[in-house]
């Protein structure tokens, strides 16, 4: 079977290694072509860096085209000379229009249970709002955002410790596993039994923006816990100083009942506290501005005082 695969992000790149076969033999789903986006941007230089699915895609010896816009001509033009039977699209990142959406087959791998949290940043939310659970949709792609119909999916629990750094991989080998299970089915001429999504039960998980990263003492610690963990390691999480500059958190627990309070972000007994209502969070890992992440203990001894 011939794949086009469109992709950007690490957890698209895991799903492409085991669609490949994640081994010196090619699957047999691996894909003739692999569509990703221009490199862009990145870092305090601003070095122009290729998206993750770039360099996956290289390192597995397959072909990568990085078009401006995939719904430009010469996209189109590229992509139908691959003769796919099948294009695969995993967290690639852009709209994805007519008439690309009615010449293929067009299978999304998306990690949540749809109709729950369709968009962006489906993980990320999952964790913030406490779920027990999120898995993988495989979907057919459709012009609305991330609703069309369902062939198969799988449930993942979430763990009280899981950060994104942590759920993340796991989602993305149940969605490569859950993928190679729909293309044998493609393979094998045999139909994908399509399910509709049911409109009344839609969540929609927004893109994270700089206000969803600063962590907000008005709300109760368990809630500003889970942020931090829905933000580590790929984005972060940060909290307002009383002098006004941010201090990234990269780890944070509940602190044990009994401790005393306190007003912000403040300092009991060798330990970084940030008060909340209720309850207070230890801040067990920082970043200040422009240094690496450290331990709260180092973080305090120099900030002395």
């Amino acid at each position: 079977m011939r794949t086009v695969f469109l992709g950007t992000s690490e957890f698209a790149s895991a799903v492409l290694s085991r669609l490949a076969g994640e081994s010196e033999r090619p699957g047999p789903h691996t894909p003739a072509l692999v569509l990703t986006r221009p490199d862009r941007p990145a870092g305090r230089g601003r070095r122009l860096t290729p998206p993750p699915v770039a360099g996956c895609a290289r390192a597995l010896g397959l072909r990568v085209e990085q078009p401006e816009g995939v719904n430009d001509p010469d996209a189109h033009e590229l992509i139908a000379s691959m003769k796919p039977d099948v294009l695969v699209v995993c967290a690639f990142g852009a709209l994805i229009k007519e008439p690309l959406l009615s010449e293929y087959e067009m299978l999304n791998v998306h990690p949540s249970l749809l109709p729950s949290w369709r968009g962006a940043a489906p993980i990320e939310r999952s964790i913030m709002a406490g779920d027990s659970e999120t898995g993988v949709s495989i979907m057919r792609l459709t012009a609305g955002l991330d609703s069309g119909p369902v062939c198969l999916a799988a449930s993942e629990p979430i763990r009280p410790d899981d950060t994104y750094g942590s759920l993340a991989p796991r989602l993305a080998r149940v969605g490569g596993e859950l993928l190679v299970r729909a293309l044998d089915t493609v393979d094998r001429h045999e139909p994908l039994d399509f399910t509709g999504q049911d409109e009344g039960l839609v969540t929609y998980a927004e893109k994270i923006a700089p206000p969803d990263r600063l962590l907000d003492p008005g709300r109760p610690a368990v809630e500003v816990e889970r942020v931090v963990r829905a933000l580590t390691p790929h984005i972060g999480a940060r909290v307002a100083l009383p002098d006004g500059t941010m201090l990234g958190v990269g780890r944070a627990a509940l602190s044990p009942p009994g401790t005393p309070p306190g007003e912000g972000v403040y300092e009991h007994d060798g330990r970084l506290l940030l008060a909340c209502s209720p309850g207070s969070l230890e801040l067990l890992a920082v970043q200040p501005a422009g240094k690496r992440m450290m331990d709260a203990g180092a973080y305090l001894r120099g900030h002395a005082g």
